[in-house]
């Protein structure tokens, strides 16, 4: 065999053993905690919209949730989601898997809480009284994990204890409703 064959085959050998071990490396690393998230919005990313989900107040059935969805809210706005009534300090959990990408104070929702779903849909928890210790942006979260507790802030001062819950997709706001109600009939469970 000339030399500069032998120079090509372990060039290409080399080549294939360092793609082996970057693969190998990339393997490895997928799996590791420290990729949570990026595994989650991968996986959500690829995922369909939910069909059916919990109702993320401890404790309240879907049936005792009045459909507001839609409905004015002063002359200049429509109530973009669900107002889910419980005593105030009632657990509010994640109602999907996801991402959670804002918790924040401010503005008509007081203190609220974004998670990114699947189908890349943003689920909005607002009127909290507070979040639960220690959550964060960039922190994934199962249905069923807490996010705060019901609350009155942001314009729900002087309201009764609620948590408004909002879906919005690639259309905009839709009515969570029927999803969560959805998820109560026996065929769901």
């Amino acid at each position: 065999m000339p030399a500069s064959t032998a120079r090509r085959l372990r060039r290409i050998l080399v080549t294939l053993a360092c793609l082996a071990a970057l693969a190998l490396a990339a393997m490895w690393s997928w799996k590791q905690p420290f990729m949570a998230m990026p595994r989650m919005l991968w996986d959500i990313s690829r995922a369909s919209p939910p069909t059916a989900l919990p109702v993320p107040v401890q404790g309240v059935e879907a049936r005792r949730i009045a459909d507001t969805f839609g409905a004015a809210r002063g002359s200049d706005r429509l109530h973009q989601g669900v107002d889910i009534f419980a005593p105030r300090g009632t657990l509010v959990s994640s109602a999907t898997r996801g991402v959670v990408v804002s918790v924040r104070e401010g503005g008509l929702g007081g203190k609220q809480v974004w998670v990114l779903g699947p189908g890349r849909e943003r689920h909005y928890y607002a009127h909290l009284d507070d979040w639960v210790p220690g959550l964060a942006e960039g922190q994934v979260v199962q249905a069923g994990d807490p996010l705060g507790m019901v609350g009155t802030t942001g314009n729900a001062r002087g309201t009764p204890p609620h948590l408004h819950y909002g879906i919005y997709g690639a259309q905009g706001a839709y009515d969570p409703l029927p999803l969560l109600r959805h998820r109560d009939s026996p065929s769901v469970r």
